[in-house]
């Protein structure tokens, strides 16, 4: 079995006392559950974490979703200042070339979270972690058509 050699190995460290002087000792974990980690593996993945230690296809995730909630931050922005416009002539058509520059942004965008997703479809220890690529043109709509837009 290929979990055997590392429990003896955490079991060894432990009977060492390599993890007597941690920062939490005696004080319950908290476990912030991410709903992509394995629940058989949470538990190791808080203590690799806790000492600065990541899976690296955890800090891809993470800067994908970073990412693209500033794409689409920006754009909802640009969204909000393109239908407010209640100003002249002048005014609305400088912010509808703003909005259509912020949609060229946004496209180009999304054409590279996508890259990082396909890189990340690769990583993932199991098909079910992968994420679906996206669709620029439902995102744009998504967001134009959002009432809260």
């Amino acid at each position: 079995m290929p979990d055997k050699p590392v429990e003896e190995i955490i079991r060894r460290a432990m009977h060492e006392g390599k993890f007597d002087d941690l920062p939490s000792k005696g004080k319950p974990l908290q476990l912030d559950q991410n709903p992509h980690e394995d629940p058989e593996w949470r538990a190791a993945h808080y203590i690799l974490k806790s000492g600065g230690f990541s899976l690296p296809w955890i800090e891809s995730l993470n800067e994908i979703e970073t990412n693209l909630l500033k794409a689409r931050s920006a754009l909802t922005l640009a969204w909000k200042w393109r239908k407010g416009a209640d100003g002249d002539q002048i005014e609305s058509l400088l912010l509808e070339t703003e909005w259509e520059r912020s949609v060229n942004t946004f496209q180009e965008q999304v054409e590279s979270i996508n890259k990082q997703i396909r890189s990340f479809n690769l990583e993932v220890p199991n098909v079910r972690f992968q994420l679906p690529l996206l669709n620029a043109d439902l995102e744009i709509e998504r967001i134009t058509r959002s009432p809260q837009s």
